[in-house]
């Protein structure tokens, strides 16, 4: 997954990725120079983590504090997974940068929502019938079921999924109507 914090949502600031870690003197360095005054390995939701906070007094003066945290009163705060997953999930999002990584990751999209479709029209996950045989012709008639519905969907120029529309945006399109 993609950074999540409201400082990479927003596309503006200073998220994660602009602090330097040093692992082995258990410190952040913010983008601004200043160090962390507090490391601690903590358990969240049965995960174990790293809390990373700046000094209050440090930040509070900061020119840039608005664009580092949201918070009024305190300093900033960050959370890291233990060295070798954090570092990992560093690596893996900088690839999603690339524009291969992209090619090659629509076409999982596309395997999967194969495999979604074969879940929810044809009942996949569990096979009616025992032995290998009839299971087998099951498959076989849920592969058919598919392409039959995929060339219809092409043919009749139809999606073949419908987009999700939520409960508000129905509201408001049957007050339009």
């Amino acid at each position: 997954m993609l950074n999540s914090s409201p400082q990479a949502r927003a596309g503006a600031g200073f998220d994660r990725t602009a602090f330097t870690i040093d692992w082995d003197k258990r410190q952040a360095t913010c983008p601004r120079g200043n160090t962390s005054t507090w490391w601690s390995p903590v358990s969240q939701r049965g995960t174990k983590a790293i809390v990373v906070k700046f000094d209050k007094e440090t930040c509070r003066p900061c020119l840039v504090r608005d664009q580092c945290t949201r918070s009024k009163t305190g300093g900033r705060t960050l959370v890291l997974k233990p060295r070798d997953r954090q570092e990992a999930l560093d690596h893996a999002r900088a690839q999603q940068t690339d524009e291969q990584w992209r090619a090659r990751y629509a076409a999982r999209a596309g395997v999967e929502g194969t495999i979604h479709q074969a879940v929810a029209v044809t009942g996949m996950r569990r096979a009616r019938y025992r032995g290998l045989p009839k299971t087998h012709l099951e498959h076989v008639f849920a592969a058919v079921a598919l392409n039959l519905l995929r060339l219809d969907a092409w043919w009749n120029g139809h999606p073949l999924d419908r987009t999700r529309v939520s409960h508000l945006a129905r509201l408001d399109l049957s007050l339009a109507v």
